[in-house]
């Protein structure tokens, strides 16, 4: 019986050291530290418009400030205004990298690495596009006119050193400036 407890002690003390050694290994070599550059993103811009759509888009630059490189494993956009806040549109988010456009909603999984030095940082640049569907038999202006404002998430799925996680990022879309690209002006209802 003695020898047992010897035994599984001796696991887990095992199993402690080498959780501790491990955690002090990734302390020691770091982690990525993955930051949305909001405050440098580009202006809402007019990508297309018809009579019952319209599509828009923004760049926002994602920045690794860790000391190991991040893996940026899917990445969408999700507009929030539901149909209890107003239902005249339908919107629709597609993210993509700027420097490989697709058509279709699949991402492309890019590594961003680690920065070297404050002057050379490497980055992601992330489009993020929503798409406003007329409904209710509006045309897109109309449709625009009465819309209020909301906002939309870009989410990505993150993995380095770290277990894989989800972050978010929110983008506040002043109903007034879509209304500019859209060539028609807001009204009170």
């Amino acid at each position: 019986m003695e020898y047992a407890l010897y035994v599984i002690g001796a696991v887990v003390g095992l199993g402690l050291l080498v959780a501790i050694m491990a955690k002090l290994y990734i302390w020691h070599t770091g982690v990525e530290n993955v930051v949305a550059k909001l405050d440098s993103r580009s202006a809402f811009k007019l990508d297309k418009i018809t009579e019952n759509s319209l599509t828009f888009s923004t760049n926002v630059e994602f920045v690794n400030y860790g000391k190991q490189c991040a893996t940026f494993m899917d990445c969408f956009v999700r507009p929030q205004l539901p149909y209890e806040q107003y239902d005249g549109l339908e919107l629709r988010g597609h993210a993509e990298l700027s420097t490989a456009p697709r058509e279709d909603d699949y991402f492309e999984a890019y590594i961003v690495q680690r920065k070297d030095y404050e002057d050379n940082l490497d980055h992601a640049v992330i489009k993020a596009q929503v798409t406003l569907i007329a409904r209710h038999g509006m045309n897109i202006k109309e449709a625009v006119s009465k819309m209020p404002d909301f906002n939309f998430q870009i989410i990505w799925l993150q993995t380095g050193r770290t277990e894989t996680r989800y972050r978010q990022v929110r983008i506040e879309v002043p109903a007034a400036e879509i209304a500019a690209l859209a060539g028609t002006e807001l009204v009170d209802e």
